[in-house]
């Protein structure tokens, strides 16, 4: 998958602000762009890519997503800014809520890391958004503010989650 999505990094005018790739499915938090794609085209491309690159390694045939990908606007939400961050959690957490790791930042397949260390080089071009860039100049400034988005995140859904 992190192939197929970089060359569709190369092919289509896209931003990719955050991604978590699972064995079974995937989360990406794409911003198309004016002069770019839509989001149909370019997740056609990435799932049909995926597709034929897999059937091919599987030495299989036929069709291998059962569902059309689904989309948030986050723009046109009453909060946009605080949507943003909850998502960029609910896809970081993936991972936990699968029990495949106990902190997202271990998971190798996720763009999290992208967001709380400067220095991380992930295999795949990520746009920091907007949103998180005005959370602060500094960088340490901007990683404090969303942790403190994380455990609003954590707090919310895992209180869901409390067992007597």
């Amino acid at each position: 998958m992190i192939f197929v999505l970089n060359r569709a990094l190369k092919k289509y005018h896209f931003e990719l602000s955050g991604y978590t790739i699972m064995d079974n499915h995937f989360h990406f938090y794409i911003k198309t762009l004016k002069d770019g794609e839509t989001i149909s085209r370019i997740m056609q491309f990435i799932k049909a890519q995926f597709s034929r690159r897999y059937n091919r390694l599987m030495n299989r045939t036929g069709p291998f997503w059962n569902e059309r990908f689904g989309d948030t606007i986050i723009e046109f939400s009453d909060d946009p800014e605080s949507v943003f961050f909850y998502i960029l959690w609910y896809i970081g957490y993936n991972p936990v809520r699968s029990h495949y790791v106990q902190d997202p930042r271990d998971y190798p397949y996720s763009s999290i890391n992208c967001y709380l260390d400067k220095n991380y080089k992930s295999p795949v071009k990520i746009t920091l958004h907007d949103f998180f860039i005005k959370l602060g100049s500094k960088s340490n400034e901007r990683v404090k503010k969303l942790l403190e988005y994380e455990e609003q995140y954590r707090k919310r859904i895992f209180s869901q989650y409390v067992y007597a």
